[in-house]
C-alpha cells in the first residue's frame, strides 16, 4: 500500500489536506469499502472528511488530524481483512471510536509532515502487507491487545475494552462493571475460549446467580443443568461465537466447559480454570466472598455486573457493590469500569442508557436507594415460626 500527502492552506490547525491511500489486494476492497460504500460513508460522517475511491485508491480530503485518523481507521480495517477476519459495521464503529479517543500526540508525526514544505510538496511512503517497504510506516490503531479463537479475532472497540482485554489476558482477578452492551461478558468468554485453545487453562467454569429479572419463573423441570441453562444463555451465545459448535457440545459433555451454579460452589477449589461470574450484582455479599475464595492455582477469575440493574429483594445489599468497596485495596486485582460511551451493542442502546442515567441523576438520593423492609414484630415472627 502506498500513501501520498498534499498540504494546502496556510493555517496549520485548519489546513485542508489531501491524502491518497493505495491498497495492494483488490479482492479485499469490496469488504473494506462496505456495501454501496457504507463503511466509507460512516468514516466520512464521523470524522468530517471526504473519501473518494477509485479502484484500489482512496482519496481523503479534510483537516490534517481528521485525515490522520481516517488513514489509521482504513489501515486497521484493511490489516484486519489481510489476516482473514471479517469487517462488520461494529468493527468500523469500534475503529472510529478508538481513533477519536486517541491522544492528539499520536498524530503529531502526521501533522508535522504535512506542515513542512510548500503547497506542491508531496510525501510518499510505500508499504506492503502492513510492513514498511520504504521510508514511511503504516499507521494503524490495531497495536491494541486482541483475542484470537478458532472462529474469530476479537478487537477492542473502545479504549476501555482495550484495557479490559489486556487485563483478561494478564491478570488473575478482574472485575468488569458498567451498563449493558459494553462487552463485559462477551470479552470474558472470548478470553476464556482463547486460553482454553492455547492450553493455558484446562477448563472453563461459568456461573451466574439464579435470580430472575423482576418475575418469578417458578420451578423449572429437568436436571441441574436444565434448570440453570435459561440464566446462562448469554454465556452460551458467546461460546458458540468463539468456538465451533461440536467442540462446545463435546466440552460441555466432558466437563471441559462446566456450568456451576453459584449456590453449589462452596467447598470447591477451582484450579487450572478460567472462571466467570456473570450478573454478579445479583449475588449477595456472602456469595461473593464464597466465590472469590474458590480460586486455586493457575486460575483466573472474572466478575462482571451492572450495579444499576440489581434484581435482589429490597434491602438486600449487592455482593458486587460490596466487593467494589473491598477489592481496590488488594494488589493484583484489576477493576475496569465501563461507561455509557463504551456501549457497542447498538446506537439506540447507547441513547437509552444515556437517557436512563440522565433521569437517575435528577432523582432525589433517597429515591435511588433501596429501602429496607419494615422490621416484623415479635408476635409476627412467632406466628411464622409455627
Amino acid at each position: 500500500m502506498s500513501v501520498s500527502r498534499d498540504k494546502g492552506g496556510v493555517a496549520k490547525n485548519n489546513a485542508r489536506t489531501k491524502l491518497v491511500l493505495e491498497f495492494d489486494n483488490n479482492r479485499l476492497l469490496p469488504e473494506l469499502y462496505g456495501e454501496h460504500g457504507k463503511n466509507l460513508a460512516r468514516i466520512e460522517e464521523t470524522l468530517d472528511v471526504s473519501l473518494t475511491n477509485r479502484g484500489n485508491q482512496v482519496f481523503v480530503i479534510g483537516e490534517a488530524d481528521a485525515c490522520g485518523r481516517a488513514e489509521r481507521v482504513l489501515n486497521t480495517l484493511y490489516h484486519h481483512l489481510e489476516r482473514g477476519a471479517e469487517v462488520s459495521s461494529g468493527d468500523v464503529d469500534g475503529a472510529l471510536r478508538l481513533s477519536l479517543s486517541a491522544k492528539r500526540e499520536a498524530y503529531k508525526e502526521t501533522g508535522s509532515n504535512m506542515a513542512s514544505g510548500d503547497d506542491t510538496q508531496t510525501q510518499r511512503s510505500n508499504t506492503k502487507g502492513g510492513k514498511s517497504n520504504g521510508a514511511g510506516k503504516v499507521k494503524r490503531l490495531d497495536d491494541m491487545p486482541a483475542i484470537r479463537t478458532h472462529r474469530r479475532e476479537v478487537l477492542p472497540r473502545s479504549p476501555t475494552q482495550a484495557a479490559y482485554i489486556h487485563a483478561l489476558l494478564n491478570r488473575e482477578l478482574i472485575v468488569g462493571t458498567g451498563p449493558a452492551g459494553t462487552g463485559k461478558t462477551y470479552l470474558a468468554v472470548a478470553a476464556a475460549a482463547a486460553l482454553l485453545v492455547e492450553g493455558k487453562v484446562d477448563r472453563i467454569i461459568l456461573s451466574r446467580p439464579a435470580v430472575e429479572a423482576g418475575e418469578n419463573l417458578g420451578f423449572l423441570p429437568g436436571d441441574m443443568r436444565d434448570k440453570v441453562d435459561p440464566y446462562l444463555r448469554p454465556l452460551y451465545d458467546a461460546l458458540y461465537d468463539m468456538l465451533p459448535g461440536p467442540q462446545v457440545t463435546r466440552s460441555l459433555e466432558s466437563g471441559e466447559i462446566e456450568i456451576a451454579p453459584l449456590a453449589f460452589m462452596r467447598g470447591r477449589t477451582l484450579s487450572n480454570a478460567f472462571v466467570i461470574l456473570d450478573e454478579s450484582q445479583n449475588a449477595t455479599p456472602m456469595q461473593m466472598k464464597m466465590f472469590l475464595t474458590r480460586m486455586g492455582e493457575n486460575s483466573r477469575m472474572v466478575v462482571t455486573g451492572d450495579p444499576s440493574q440489581i434484581d435482589l429483594p429490597f434491602g438486600a445489599k449487592s455482593g458486587l457493590k460490596d466487593a467494589l468497596e473491598i477489592l481496590p485495596s488488594i494488589k493484583n486485582v484489576e477493576i475496569i469500569q465501563f461507561g455509557e460511551e463504551d456501549v457497542v451493542r447498538h446506537d439506540l442502546v447507547t441513547r437509552i442508557v444515556k437517557a436512563y442515567n440522565k433521569r437517575d441523576k435528577l432523582l432525589p438520593t433517597k429515591t435511588r436507594q433501596r429501602k429496607a423492609p419494615a422490621k416484623k414484630s415479635q408476635a409476627e415472627e412467632e406466628h411464622e415460626s409455627k
